[in-house]
């Protein structure tokens, strides 16, 4: 798959559980976390759409699990967006630097609300149309 965005990321003590691997809700914090950072490489941010009246909600994740990260372990958060009628869908991918495997892939579905009105994307289309054609 051809990525959007790509942020290594790197694995802190307190993100593991007692088997000593990534607790699973820190792969969805680890997501989330890349899809703030790409905003800001488009030149927005949440606050600032916020502000604006604009807010985007999520309204579904699926995550699947692969290969079990470790404190001190670095990995690669990637995503793709795509639309999909109202909703922008981001494909992510979290890799293990070290080798290349895959510790986890999800599937985050979002809808922009724009002063109360749930609206079809047409904000982020003005901010993805120098990305590609989506």
């Amino acid at each position: 798959m051809k990525y959007d965005y790509e942020l290594e990321i790197k694995v802190r003590d307190y993100e593991c559980d007692l088997q000593g691997v990534v607790n699973n809700s820190n792969y969805q914090r680890y997501m989330e976390h890349t899809r703030h950072e790409y905003l800001e490489s488009l030149g927005e941010n949440f606050a600032a759409m916020h502000e604006k009246g604009i807010d985007a909600f999520v309204t579904r994740v699926d995550i699947r699990f692969k290969t079990s990260l470790r404190s001190g372990d670095s990995c690669l958060s990637c995503l793709r967006i795509d639309k999909e009628g109202p909703k922008l869908v981001f494909s992510q991918d979290i890799y293990r630097t070290s080798d290349g495997a895959l510790a986890a892939k999800g599937k985050v579905e979002i809808v922009v609300v724009e002063n109360g009105t749930l609206t079809r994307g047409e904000y982020f289309d003005n901010l993805l149309k120098n990305l590609r054609n989506i």
